[in-house]
């Protein structure tokens, strides 16, 4: 615990202007990042008596040990920065508003020339247009279902299309009427964009002009005698009408607005958001956060709309905003509404009338989503930490365990033998740390052996970042910690506990590691399966946790985490193995090279007929490539062809087939959350 005055910059090196500051801890990680109008006022406010400050600030303050600032010029600039900061750092005291789900948006697909409708969840991709979110997939596919019969739009995957069209027959839904069948050139592009906008248009709320123009060309039908197109015209109406009933008008006035909602208590908070376009309730989602640094209504709403905005921009913004409290001040959250935009942004809380009344119906929404967040054990901040001191106390540690390393071996009766680290802070997983081992130093199956390797090239690498850091230098400075674009390294922070998933074996094993190198301030223990029995260096009987106890559900929810983290790494590698073709036998022969070669000749059947001048041809292939590639596809064994069981028909190899696997260094994580994808391998 550092002393907040052995870091506090003197008065006169602050500036008196606005700008971003963060903290720092001892390991150089940011734990906190905040703005302020004037620097030298608010960094002061850190600085004082620790008995005067919010429990949560003093702990900010105490876990710090660097304070480092950026000027800028105007408030907007300012908050601009934090909203980047705290996505790129995510600091442990700033509050994170975590998405109790990922929810589906319906989208469609304007940057493609035939433009998809389809479900969508996660990041937002440039040139399509969302709606929504909803509460489930189900109730979008159950909306385009019946928007299908007005606006026929293409809903089909990429691979469905172009079967459609090398076979000239569309799908089941271009016969029955729901799909244009642009595959087939029953419409032109041109039309078929024109459908796409259509129904995003009804999307947008604007239904009264679609509606209107049907009810004109069913009567022209009528008057004309044309009594089936009639009944049909008629029939598309009952369909947009349905849609409707789906989203119940909330607002008369036909308003485009936000309203957020918050319910807290002194450890967390709830928030809740309706999108409602066009006057009816379009989307609706829901966030919940630790309050873990000293923060009032305003500046929680102004997190929400940092979160809600930060990556949106013209009228994913809608033109009014309404909140329970204002952010303090208000104008500068305000201006970066209406530059996000590109219009005026009205920012304001609804006094009485429709809105007031929807607002009251969004609190009791955030209510009930705070109180069953509370029944969620694995989330609530009191049992996570009653979770962790029982764990001290069972293992007889100084201090709670804030951030816990598991590690587990898997494999196939001795085939693709990988490990898996996988990261706790605060009793939550830290899926960005997550990291991946291949065992190298041997052959075969020894889980032990397996185990004393990775924990020894896990900290040699912590050992290594240490020494870069100066820490063993008592003239040293603090660099070397981060990466030039200021990202922590991978194995830059030590954890306080290490648990491995086995019993007194393996835990020898990693606590050999950790001696052999010299470490002896890093705690070590054991899950065993079987009684699920707590093993700690040393001791001939385990450490026996009640079964209802925090702590031991803390470190099963650890080891399954690992578990299956090792799992999904392994049988990614052995998915792989199998999958590899001659290409890889190509030495100098890449991914990207690879892919150019099918792309060029469509297929790898037709590539393994070409000839070296053919090769050639391809951009970046000489001929010294081109004939290590016919070499290779000549000493490979033709593969057997691939069979239909249903119909017996013999499957032609024409589509692009595998091209060859990354380089063993490069082995993506093919199963897991997009954080997880984004684990390094060692």
């Amino acid at each position: 615990m550092a002393d907040p005055s052995s870091y506090r910059p003197k008065p006169g090196q602050i500036p008196d202007s606005p700008g971003v500051y963060r903290f720092r801890d001892e390991h150089r990680r940011v734990i906190y990042v905040g703005k302020a109008k004037s620097l030298r006022q608010r960094l002061a406010s850190y600085f004082q008596d620790l008995s005067n400050l919010h429990p949560r600030t003093a702990t900010m303050v105490t876990t710090a040990a660097s304070v480092e600032w950026t000027v800028v010029s105007t408030e907007v600039e300012a908050l601009q920065l934090e909203y980047s900061w705290i996505k790129e750092f995510d600091p442990r005291f700033n509050v994170k508003y975590r998405d109790d789900k990922s929810y589906p948006y319906l989208a469609v697909t304007m940057n493609e020339e035939f433009p998809r409708v389809q479900v969508m969840r996660g990041h937002k991709k440039k040139g399509v247009r969302y709606f929504g979110p909803y509460g489930h997939a189900w109730a979008i596919r159950d909306t385009v279902d019946l928007l299908l019969r007005v606006f026929p739009v293409r809903t089909c995957s990429a691979g469905v299309f172009k079967n459609a069209e090398r076979t000239g027959r569309p799908c089941l839904l271009g016969y029955i009427g729901k799909c244009a069948a642009p595959c087939v050139e029953r419409v032109s592009p041109e039309e078929h964009r024109e459908l796409a906008e259509d129904f995003c248009e009804f999307m947008t709320g604007r239904t009264g002009t679609y509606i209107r123009r049907i009810e004109r060309q069913m009567a022209d039908a009528a008057e004309d005698m044309e009594y089936e197109k009639a009944a049909r015209l008629r029939d598309d109406i009952g369909a947009l009408k349905k849609a409707m009933e789906k989203s119940a008008v909330v607002l008369a006035d036909a308003t485009d607005a936000d309203l957020i909602a918050l319910a807290e208590d002194e450890l967390e908070a709830a928030v809740q958001i309706f999108h409602v376009r066009g006057g009816r309730v379009r989307g609706q989602r829901g966030w919940v956060t630790d309050k873990v640094e000293a923060v009032s209504s305003g500046d929680l709403v102004e997190h929400a709309l940092q979160q809600l905005y930060g990556e949106e921009s013209g009228d994913s913004v809608p033109k009014e905003v309404l909140v329970p409290a204002l952010p303090d001040p208000i104008e500068p959250v305000q201006e970066w509404l209406t530059e996000r935009r590109g219009s005026n942004v009205s920012l304001r809380i609804p006094q009485r009338g429709d809105k007031k009344a929807l607002m009251e119906t969004v609190a009791r929404n955030a209510q009930q989503s705070l109180v069953l967040h509370k029944t969620k054990r694995a989330s609530d901040l009191t049992t996570r930490s009653r979770a962790l001191e029982e764990i001290a106390e069972a293992l007889e540690l100084d201090s709670a365990p804030l951030r816990i390393e598991c590690y587990d071996i898997s494999h196939l009766q001795g085939d693709d033998v990988v490990a898996s680290m996988v990261v706790f802070e605060d009793g939550l997983a830290r899926k960005s740390e997550y990291r991946r081992f291949q065992i190298k130093g041997f052959e075969g199956q020894d889980d032990v052996r397996s185990m004393h390797e990775v924990l020894t090239r896990r900290f040699k690498r912590y050992l290594s970042d240490k020494e870069k850091t100066g820490e063993w230098d008592p003239d040293g400075e603090q660099e070397g910690l981060t990466e030039e674009d200021g990202r922590p390294k991978r194995f830059a922070y030590p954890p306080q506990l290490v648990v491995v998933d086995g019993g007194q074996p393996q835990v020898a094993a990693a606590q050999r590691a950790l001696d052999e190198l010299g470490i002896d301030d890093i705690a070590v223990c054991g899950l065993a399966k079987r009684l699920e029995e707590v093993w700690v260096p040393g001791d001939d009987d385990p450490v026996i946790l009640p079964r209802t106890s925090e702590g031991l559900y803390l470190l099963q929810r650890v080891r399954d985490e690992a578990h299956r983290f090792a799992i999904t790494y392994q049988r990614a590698k052995r998915a792989k193995r199998f999958r590899a073709g001659p290409l890889d036998a190509v030495p100098g022969l890449g991914d990207a090279r690879k892919q150019t070669l099918i792309k060029h000749f469509g297929s790898v059947k037709k590539l393994r007929s070409a000839t070296i001048d053919q090769i050639c041809e391809v951009p970046g292939i000489g001929r010294k490539t081109a004939e290590a590639i016919v070499v290779a596809f000549a000493s490979a064994a033709p593969a057997a062809p691939a069979v239909n069981t249903a119909t017996g028909e013999i499957i032609e190899d024409e589509e692009p087939a595998h091209a060859g696997s990354p380089s063993d260094g490069e082995e993506p994580v093919s199963a897991g959350t997009s954080e997880e994808r984004r684990g390094q391998e060692t």
